[in-house]
């Protein structure tokens, strides 16, 4: 343990720096600088439940600099997802669409404790991850919109967003499929001597997964250096937790690898977990963390999200739970202007609403996209188009209109 402790001092005194800088290089966000920035604010977080590893401390440092930056960051998140919900009802986005409001605080103290080396890897619900790890409100509208300024060109879609530049691995469509792919781009930070971890994400739905366990299993063998996050937002679906899963005490079911359930509805617990497990990865080998979280939307956007679950309990959770609130109170606590709040908001609906335009003015990616870089070197190979006929792949990384 004593390796473990000294390596968490270390990343928790670099955690502001590493915040500060991977939301500067994700969404090039204003610094909305006041003279409160540097007061250091002390929080008591919910107690954490742990299997077979010592819990961290509740209690978590941050500055008011910190929390408007998490807030900015937060309240982004939010507009996007409101924004992208409004133009799917218009019809101008369409297909596979899963949102991520009310889950905002899981990714946010996920990146409040990584460094942007780090790498990150999530399921079907990644909006808000693309943006976080170097992309743009802008570029991802336009991929949801299908036009070809979008993150991947407006050929991926709302679940095929992807950075490598910045570690971000997607973006994945089949459940639990991020899982084991996590694992090996963990084994590849350990395999070059990177002191760096993969965070791979998936929800409750995805726990019952058999790949998981084959994940875990390598995971364990090697001692990779990867965090298991279970975003436990209660719905697989429109299939409560309590009637899918034996067990759903998600943070348990590694066995033999070490388990903590933290609130995921506050930023600061969540910071302070991830980095306590990025320390324990790095030392001894994986880790599950198991996030409790609650999503506002239904499971995608053909799902009402009212059938399986009542409208009280929805807002319920966000009269008492709600991330984005929780920190705006704290910020407001601890002597924020709130015109600088109003400020910072203001800003956000700007950029999303100028995102959504530019996306309904993009252009459409041409047909001959569909066939690009399939492969590397299509050798002379043919495809077979639905109408019956051939054309032969190219390899060109432009995509210039």
């Amino acid at each position: 343990m004593a390796v473990v402790h000294a390596l968490q001092g270390g990343l928790l005194r670099s955690l502001q720096q590493s915040s500060i800088t991977l939301t500067a290089a994700a969404g090039g966000a204003r610094t909305f600088a006041t003279a409160l920035d540097k007061n250091v604010v002390t929080v008591e977080v919910a107690p954490y439940q742990t299997h077979k590893i010592e819990a961290p401390s509740t209690t978590v440092e941050t500055t008011v600099g910190e929390l408007a930056k998490m807030y900015y960051s937060m309240f982004r998140m939010r507009r996007m997802e409101v924004a992208a919900d409004m133009q799917y009802k218009a019809k101008l986005i369409r297909g596979f669409c899963h949102l991520y409001d009310g889950q905002e605080a899981v990714l946010e103290g996920i990146e409040a404790a990584l460094t942007p080396q780090d790498s990150i890897i999530t399921s079907y619900r990644d909006h808000c991850h693309a943006v976080s790890r170097g992309g743009t409100v802008a570029s991802v509208m336009a991929e949801l919109f299908g036009r070809a300024t979008g993150k991947t060109h407006g050929i991926g879609g709302s679940m095929h967003m992807y950075n490598r530049q910045h570690n971000f691995y997607g973006g994945n469509g089949i459940v639990g499929a991020q899982i084991p792919l996590g694992a090996g781009v963990a084994f590849a930070h350990k395999y070059k001597k990177e002191p760096n971890v993969c965070v791979a994400m998936y929800g409750d739905g995805a726990a019952n997964q058999g790949q998981k366990y084959e994940a875990l299993n390598m995971a364990g063998l090697w001692d990779l250096p990867v965090i298991f996050v279970c975003e436990n937002n209660h719905y697989g679906m429109g299939t409560a937790a309590w009637r899918s899963a034996k067990s759903p005490l998600y943070y348990t079911r590694g066995d033999y690898i070490p388990g903590i359930k933290a609130d995921g509805m506050d930023v600061l617990a969540v910071k302070q977990v991830v980095a306590f497990a990025k320390a324990h990865v790095l030392a001894k080998g994986p880790i599950i963390l198991e996030l409790d979280t609650y999503r506002y939307h239904g499971h995608s956007m053909s799902d009402p999200g009212s059938t399986y679950r009542t409208r009280d309990e929805i807002n319920s959770m966000r009269q008492q739970r709600d991330p984005v609130e929780r920190v705006k109170k704290l910020l407001i606590e601890n002597g924020y202007p709130a015109e600088e709040v109003k400020r910072m908001e203001r800003e956000v609906k700007q950029d999303v609403d100028s995102a959504v335009e530019a996306a309904k003015a993009a252009p459409i990616p041409p047909p001959e996209w569909l066939w690009r870089n399939m492969y590397q070197d299509p050798c002379d190979s043919e495809m077979r188009k639905v109408d019956g006929t051939h054309v032969k792949p190219t390899f060109d990384r432009s995509y210039k209109v």
